[in-house]
């Protein structure tokens, strides 16, 4: 298994040099999955009936996760790093291409990478840094497609609201949801729901949001908030 080295939080440096079109030519690429949802919602508690000997968590700001026992299935230096560094992300992630062990690599949460850059950042004139802010973001997101077939790679986002009331990932700036739409370089985007106390994933579109899945993939409009179903869900696709 690929170790996690514990590491300090702090300043953006470049990140290594990415490759897209080898990404897109590889015929072993990763599954990005796009998770989504309001602080409450569910993200974070759908890691809980993940295998953590095939789990690898980057856990951005350190939080404890909302289940009982979370400690001892994850441990930092194992598998866990706790960072919102941009390169120690990616080198790590790009240890696990060879970390035969793991199947399941989980950041929880996306948006903080964006958000703590741009706290750090905040005192900077122009928009130059939101220029960069963007840029970080999307190699990340190139990054997790070319992994390696067998992982997948589960991005927990937060989401906010439109002007049209949409909802849709939050972001930093305007250069992500002019010019990309983070959600279009996933084919797989699910939706926390709180329905009476209960949490689900909504896997069908409903018009004002971005969720997708491939046809059939998974049975129900609603399922179990659980990363663990729709892992299996997705192998069993294939």
């Amino acid at each position: 298994m690929a170790v996690a080295k514990k590491i300090t939080r702090g300043s953006e440096s470049a990140m290594p040099a990415l490759n897209y079109e080898r990404v897109l030519a590889s015929s072993n690429r990763s599954k990005p999955v796009m998770i989504l949802g309001r602080s409450g919602g569910g993200k974070s508690k759908a890691i809980e009936n993940l295998n953590p000997a095939s789990t690898f968590l980057i856990n951005v700001i350190g939080k404890d996760l909302p289940f009982r026992g979370w400690r001892r299935k994850y441990t930092e230096g194992k598998n866990m790093l706790i960072s919102d560094n941009y390169d120690t992300i990616t080198k790590q992630l790009i240890s696990l291409k060879s970390a035969r062990g793991i199947t399941d690599i989980v950041i929880d949460d996306f948006q903080y990478l964006m958000a703590d850059e741009f706290m750090r950042r905040s005192y900077e004139k122009g928009y130059e840094k939101f220029t960069e802010i963007g840029r970080h973001a999307w190699d990340l997101l190139w990054l997790v497609s070319g992994l390696g077939s067998g992982k997948i790679v589960y991005v927990l986002a937060h989401t906010e609201r439109t002007e049209d009331g949409d909802e849709k990932c939050k972001t930093i700036g305007k250069l992500l949801d002019e010019k990309i739409g983070i959600e279009g370089m996933f084919t797989i985007v699910l939706a926390c729901v709180v329905d009476k106390g209960s949490h689900f994933f909504s896997t069908v579109n409903n018009g004002k949001n971005v969720v997708k899945a491939p046809v059939g993939m998974f049975k129900d409009a609603l399922i179990p908030n659980d990363l663990r179903l729709v892992s299996q869900c997705i192998r069993a696709y294939d």
